[in-house]
């Protein structure tokens, strides 16, 4: 049986002065607790009765329910941070009244200089992108507004004149789409049951509602929007602005009138744009459900049927995935040089349903000879390909489809058939005919309406069109030019890609809800050959006064009538004037304009660049001559943990408000009730809802929410949102309410800071390395924020508030303020002030709620009259705490012994009596070390004694080591504490890796062009980095040998 050997004896240290005094007022401690703990024994054994240990839920219950003492609009009533109710953070309580109180006091308005000019720190502003009035924010909003209002606040922080211009649009096809369904839902009525001006009127009042709903949930997210410009995208001035601008375009040329090719929706009855449609790819036979349908409607399969050639005992086979569309055939196409149907160019096909012939022409561009049978179908008038054959032919162009789907007239007998229930029938009718050829899987791209999810028809429609060449090279050359900027550079491709291709613009929408056409349809008497589609029969007007002036002075000595144009405005035309149209454009003398324009960012997702960012870009340079921002930050889109798009269906849309509040998984359920969805899809959505939200969403608080949003964003094109994510940053906001009620408890009632901070001479080294750290963190979050690196602001944020305020300066606070003299506890809670105020200052435009709660209870400098932190002055790097560097430099060595010590006692299990050993090869960083004992007693809880070792000290044998540099080593005594076999596996796994480690770099260093082409820096680090692997492997060389004597 193996005996252990013997340790060898160490001779004890002679303790210092400091030391016993520690250890004194330890046992001073220890005494006082132990007679508490007698009290209360006795207290105990003079109960005559037993009474159980309240259990949890009971202990919650006995916590008083808090009591808002605060009149809405007031500034809070701060109640005692010691109350029951306050003793933990809890966000509803903490962000109660502050929102209020701000708006009322105006703190959100731009602040102007004395003479009401801009500040001379200068100007921001950002005009929020306006969200629909078609229900409630999600998740992609919140995290808009807690981008937008970090830089807001810091900024307006920063002393400039700050303008967040807040708004809403009317957004026409989804809010007319979801009053037509209320109608439908609650009277069985339609729109047209109401006529235009009663159901108009509806849409208003319902907007009234709503909108109330949306503005709130804004304010809770504490969005510091200066809602006294709040607009509204069919306010009186906007309307004004959508009105002169369609009709200057129209006079100068830049908007026409064309019979051309739309994107139909029979859904919504209405045209889209190109941007509107959703192209759903599938590989082949496809079962859609299409609304309007009961059954699943067919795609993916292609279809051949035979035409009969006039005259001839001869069919011609065509093939098409839509065999509705024949009843709009006006032509079959060969190719000029296909030898097979050569015979046949110039002759006919007969229709098989109607009293139809169809010619048959030649186009090399239209027909691939090598695909299918060589013969094509030519449908000018329902598909994009042929509608350009047709022109190029002259062919006829025939409407088949009524507005509802339905074929109309020019299908004769087939008239009033919707349109995939006329598909299997002309299949049928085909067979019965012997034309049928057959049906193969096809793979192809299905266009589907964005907002209804109903198959897209191309149909033939008289539009008003935007030309759009001119205005799109403008604001291309605007991005080279670096007139305006777009972040991140990854998006540059596209924005040009789209812009160089991009086509005109149709702004027509059948619709009754949005801004009318200002065009008006001049029907003279007696003229007989007017064709509405023909724009030369058409004026402007702001109104049908000044459209009959300009009708009268075109056709002067005519009689007329004017028919004002049925249709309104797509959505996006009003929206691409928001930059300016808010301001007062196009009125004359608007001083917001003056001031605010151009606007100097606008900050939005990646998903609307070409609906709106672009729209933007192109209509402010060509209406004011200017482009309306000159900065352009596009945020990524979230999506749910598993990496899914958000979606309705899918039960993974979050409404932000059920994360600042929290939502059990069954009200999550009852929430999917209260919307349109279909009830086959609710089920669905349920189960998409458990895997999301399995224990529902846990309440978060809207700070936690906005920092963990803002943490979220890198630059990239997507975020998948963890829920759980957020709840850790509700852990954050927490340390940082119990650090700032313990900074409060050591300040004091009576404590008044200095006047300003000042360097005085008498800070302890931990105090000069924290002051420098808050310094430092004041310029990298500053570097950050202006650099829109928001991961990089929240990091550094974070870290100072976490890492370096709370786990070392407050925890070293504590023996500063027990074992200092008078001065010294001076100094530390000045120090305390000054890190606590600034902390609470730079984390504020992340988190607005905690941060004006706490700050409000800080005592203030002298002649600082600041109300709210909201106008506080945002920390900058100052030059005066950079001459700390040195002595910052010497704590970190400080705290680099500290968390390799504390690492070892963690991985070793050492819980308490640990000894720690620190070897160093300069006395200067032992003389730091011995000096700095009572902080790192007061960072490290497990060790009893600190020894520094000179370079020819040896450690004791049996002790982990852990290498700081090259220059300093970190050793915990392990003998009677771990199995000495286990930690020489251990070891010697270390030692492999870091050999390898080592084999590498000097790999990498002898490289023939290593002296050349290497980076001076690069050379420096790895060089250090040589040195560090060295002794650490001699350090495990030699922790090796001393577990072997252990194990002897």
């Amino acid at each position: 049986m193996a005996t252990e050997a013997a340790a060898p004896v160490i001779p004890p240290k002679q303790k210092t002065e400091k030391e016993l005094e520690k250890e004194r007022k330890k046992a001073e401690k220890i005494a006082k607790f132990l007679e508490k703990e007698k009290k209360k024994q006795a207290a105990k054994s003079e109960k005559t009765e037993k009474v159980d240990k309240p259990t949890k839920k009971e202990e919650a219950a006995e916590v008083p329910e808090y009591v808002e003492l605060t009149p809405v609009g007031e500034k809070k009533i701060l109640q005692d941070l010691e109350t029951l109710a306050l003793k933990s953070y809890n966000p509803q309580i903490v962000e109660s009244r502050w929102y209020e109180w701000w708006e009322k006091e105006g703190f959100f308005k731009p602040q102007f200089g004395p003479d009401g000019k801009i500040k001379p720190e200068g100007l921001f502003s950002i005009p929020a992108p306006p969200p629909n009035i078609t229900g409630a924010l999600h998740i992609g909003h919140a995290l808009t507004a807690s981008l937008q209002d970090a830089l807001i606040r810091f900024e307006r922080m920063r002393g400039k004149t700050v303008l967040y211009l807040p708004g809403f649009d009317h957004a026409g096809i989804s809010t007319q789409s979801v009053v037509e369904k209320m109608i439908w839902k609650n009277n069985k009525e339609t729109r047209h049951d109401y006529g235009r001006e009663k159901f108009v009127d509806l849409v208003w009042a319902w907007k009234h509602e709503y909108y109330t709903r949306i503005k709130d949930q804004s304010k809770r997210l504490g969005a510091s929007y200066d809602w006294t410009r709040e607009a509204f995208t069919m306010d009186e001035n906007l309307s004004r602005a959508v009105r002169k601008t369609f009709i200057d375009l129209f006079e100068d040329g830049t908007i026409y009138r064309d019979n051309r090719l739309v994107n139909w929706c029979v859904a919504l009855t209405t045209t889209l744009s190109n941007l509107e449609v959703e192209n759903k790819d599938i590989k082949g036979r496809t079962m859609l459900s299409v609304p309007g349908y009961s059954e699943p409607v067919e795609f993916g399969v292609i279809t051949s049927f035979a035409y009969p050639v006039e005259g001839l005992d001869e069919k011609l086979i065509v093939a098409t995935t839509r065999p509705e569309t024949m009843f709009g055939d006006t032509a079959v196409a060969v190719h000029p040089d296909d030898a097979r149907y050569k015979h046949l160019h110039g002759k006919f096909v007969l229709h098989p349903f109607l009293e139809r012939r169809i010619p048959i022409i030649t186009d090399a561009e239209a027909v691939d000879m090598e695909f299918g049978t060589g013969a094509v179908k030519i449908t000018p008038a329902h598909d994009p390909n042929d509608y350009a054959t047709g022109k190029r032919h002259g062919l006829e162009f025939i409407n088949i489809l009524n507005d509802d789907g339905t074929l109309n007239a020019n299908c004769g007998e087939w008239e009033g058939i919707k349109r995939f229930d006329a598909r299997k029938l002309v299949l049928e009718k085909l067979k019965e005919k012997g034309l049928f050829i057959e049906t193969k899987e096809n793979e192809m791209s299905i266009p589907l309406c964005a907002k209804s999810n109903d198959v897209i028809e191309p149909i033939m429609k008289p539009q008003w069109w935007v030309r759009q060449k001119e205005m799109a090279d403008a604001a291309m050359n605007a991005i080279k030019t670096g007139e305006m900027t777009l972040e991140p550079k990854t998006f540059h491709a596209e924005y040009f890609y789209w812009l160089q291709n991009i086509q005109d613009w149709c702004v027509s929408r059948q619709l009754w809800w949005g801004h009318r056409i200002p065009m008006y349809f001049v029907r003279i008497e007696g003229e007989e050959a007017q064709d509405p589609v023909e724009e030369k029969w058409w004026v402007a007007g702001e109104s049908e006064e000044e459209a009959a002036v300009k009708a009268a002075a075109k056709f002067p000595g005519k009689k007329f009538t004017l028919e004002w144009d049925e249709d309104v405005l797509d959505t996006w035309f009003s929206s691409g004037l928001w930059p300016f149209s808010t301001l007062g454009w196009p009125q004359d003398g608007a001083q917001d304009y003056k001031d605010f324009y151009p606007m100097s960012m606008l900050e939005t997702g990646w998903d609307i660049m070409f609906f709106w960012v672009a729209r933007m870009a192109m209509m402010g340079i060509k209406l004011t001559g200017s482009v309306p921002f000159k900065e352009i930050y596009l945020h990524s889109l979230i999506r749910d943990a598993q990496g899914r798009k958000m979606s309705k269906s899918l039960g993974n849309v979050i409404d932000p408000l059920d994360v600042t509040t929290g939502k059990p998984l069954q009200a999550l359920h009852a929430k999917l009730r209260e919307g349109n969805l279909d009830p086959r899809e609710i089920k669905k959505a349920e189960e998409g809802q458990k895997i999301s939200f399995p224990n529902g969403i846990p309440e978060c608080g809207t700070d936690a929410m906005r920092f963990a949003l803002c943490a979220y964003t890198t630059g990239s094109r997507d975020i998948n949102l963890d829920i759980l994510r957020i709840e850790g940053y509700r852990k954050f906001c927490n340390k940082i309410y119990q650090a700032t009620k313990f900074a409060l408890l050591r300040l004091g009632d009576g404590y008044t800071p200095p006047a300003e901070i000042v360097v005085t001479g008498q800070e302890s080294l931990v105090e000069k390395w924290i002051l420098y750290r808050f310094s430092e963190a004041a310029r990298m979050i500053t570097t950050a924020l202006e650099k829109r690196d928001f991961i990089g602001a929240t990091t550094a944020v974070y870290n100072f508030w976490l890492y370096e305020l709370c786990d070392v300066y407050i925890e070293n606070s504590k023996t500063l303020f027990m074992e200092g003299n008078e001065a010294e506890q001076a100094s530390a809670r000045n120090t305390l002030y000054t890190c606590l105020d600034g902390a609470l200052k730079l984390i504020h435009p992340f988190m607005p709620f905690i941060t004006e709660e706490l700050w409000q209870r800080l005592p203030r400098r002298a002649n600082d009259v600041t109300q709210t932190i909201v106008l506080a002055q945002y920390p900058t790097f100052r030059e005066e705490l950079d001459a700390f560097a040195g002595a910052a430099a010497e704590y970190d060595l400080v705290f680099a012994v500290v968390k390799n010590a504390r690492s070892l006692l963690t991985q070793y299990g050492i819980l308490k009596g640990g000894k720690i050993y620190v070897q160093v090869a300069r006395p200067e960083d032992g003389a730091t070390i011995e000096a700095q004992t009572s902080s790192i007693g007061a960072l490290i809880k497990a060790y009893d004694t600190l020894e520094v070792l000179d370079p020819s000290a040896s450690f004791p044998e049996g002790t982990g080591l852990a290498v700081v540099s090259a220059e300093v080593t970190v050793g915990v005594l392990l003998k009677g504490y771990v199995d000495a076999e286990t930690e020489i596996r251990k070891a010697e796994s270390r030692l492999g890796k870091t050999q390898q480690s080592k084999a590498a770099l000097e790999k990498t260093m002898s490289n023939k062009d290593y002296e050349t082409k290497a980076k001076p820096e690069a050379k420096v680090a790895n060089a250090e980095k040589l040195k560090t692997l060295e002794a650490e492997i001699e350090s495990l060389e030699g922790m090796i040998r001393d577990f072997e004597k252990l194990r002897a």
